[in-house]
């Protein structure tokens, strides 16, 4: 059965190494990012989520982020503040297909609430179209676009 749990120091390497995995996709993740200091920033708050199997392997992870640089996009809804924003979604390659990425959205989204949140955002890059159709059927609607990081996103959020 696999543990959705918050990732401890000890996982440090074998979410990097998950993250490695993905360099090159559609996320457009690559040797810069998501690097260490991330990780070591998400560890640090507590806003590491990760999945382990029956061997207790990481198969996927999820991040609560603190950018105030998305924070400050005009087009998040006042409606649903605070809000937070969920990144660097991530699912070991043959595990996909099976509603893992869904449970760990799910899972964060849980947190979010308990932390006293009303609201999430997603910021997705426009051809990662894998990203974009999972999240519209959990309630995820796209309310603008944006530049940021030289990059180009969609903006996604959801109250909740």
């Amino acid at each position: 059965m696999n543990e959705i749990v918050l990732a401890t120091p000890a996982d440090k390497q074998e979410v990097l190494s998950l993250y490695r995995c993905m360099w090159g996709g559609p996320a457009g993740w690559n040797e810069h990012y998501p690097s260490e200091e991330t990780v070591d920033f998400d560890l640090s708050r507590d806003a590491l989520i990760v999945m382990k199997n029956e061997k207790g392997e990481i198969i996927a992870s999820i991040s609560i982020d603190d950018d105030e640089d998305v924070k400050a996009l005009s087009c998040w809804s006042e409606e649903i503040a605070p809000a937070s924003e969920l990144s660097r979604l991530v699912v070991r390659e043959d595990m996909w297909n099976q509603g893992i990425a869904r449970s760990m959205i799910l899972h964060a989204i849980k947190v979010l609430k308990e932390r006293g949140n009303r609201g999430v955002h997603f910021l997705v890059r426009p051809d990662h179209k894998r990203a974009l159709a999972s999240y519209t059927p959990l309630g995820f609607k796209i309310v603008g676009e944006c530049e940021l990081f030289e990059r180009d996103f969609v903006c996604m959020e959801m109250g909740i």
